[in-house]
């Protein structure tokens, strides 16, 4: 699972990484999304994703920006989605809720990082849970593999600047070495030599997609450390979330402190 990621890089910086060719954040009437250290469900995110050729527009490498957790085009309405935040790269051609954005509207997600939970078992209390912050050994920028759809809002009209709703997922696999430890599943990602295939609508040979997508791990090589539980809180944000600190040891049986207490701390909840 991918829970909570940080999006700190700018727009600038993403046109030229990421060889975008139209810029659809500068032209959006809501503003550009700021350097997010603990990016949530339902947050705003920049997505990058290539668009087909219209009348008036040829096929081009677009920057957008995109809530996190998909609405399916055919749900009733798009309350539920902040569930949908990942989708398992083992069935993410074949599940209903994904298998039309896996086949047509495939896009990049690009994080600095992201954080996973760790159990920590505690004699005769409730296991707590440390949060670790994951990223690229060189530091370099993780490329999600993600899907993204449109959902239209029927109660307004079709021109209506919020008529059209567009939403995205993570796509996640079994983790393996030293993030298999701290969770069992990691994202996957794409390496800038399957880029174009990836991002480009017109493939659709499920066997050479999934082939696109590879571990976290594989992306460069991946580090982690612990962070701090104020993590925990989405209100909390800045870059001192990714600052190492020092893991705590598993509290004793004597240990102060009561259940109701560690309960205002959190991580988000597991979905898949």
């Amino acid at each position: 699972m991918c829970g909570r990621f940080v999006s700190a890089r700018k727009r600038l910086e993403l046109l030229e990484e990421f060889g975008v060719e139209r810029d659809r954040v500068a032209a959006s009437p809501e503003s550009e999304p700021a350097p997010d250290y603990n990016v949530a469900p339902t947050k705003r995110v920049f997505a990058v994703m290539e668009r087909p050729a219209t009348e008036e527009e040829p096929q081009a490498r677009e920057l957008r920006v995109v809530r996190w957790g998909l609405v399916p085009f055919w749900a009733k309405d798009a309350s539920g989605g902040g569930r949908l935040i990942n989708a398992r790269a083992e069935t993410v051609a074949v599940k209903p809720s994904f298998r039309r954005a896996f086949a047509k509207r495939r896009c990049i997600l690009p994080a600095d990082g992201y954080y996973e939970w760790q159990p920590i078992p505690a004699e005769g209390k409730k296991a707590t849970k440390q949060p670790f912050y994951i990223y690229r050994t060189d530091g370099g920028e993780l490329a999600f593999a993600g899907i993204y759809e449109l959902w239209r809002d029927a109660t307004l009209p079709s021109d209506h600047e919020h008529a059209w709703l567009w939403t995205a997922a993570i796509i996640t696999t079994q983790a393996t070495d030293d993030v298999g430890q701290i969770h069992d599943r990691m994202p996957m990602v794409i390496s800038p030599d399957h880029w174009a295939d990836w991002l480009d609508p017109g493939s659709t040979e499920p066997g050479q997609l999934q082939a696109a997508m590879l571990p976290a791990m594989a992306g460069g090589g991946l580090t982690s450390h612990p962070v701090s539980t104020a993590v925990n809180f989405v209100r909390n944000n800045g870059p001192e979330l990714i600052e190492p600190r020092p893991a705590p040891d598993p509290p004793g049986p004597d240990a102060g402190g009561s259940a109701a207490s560690a309960d205002k701390e959190r991580p988000p909840r597991e979905l898949f």
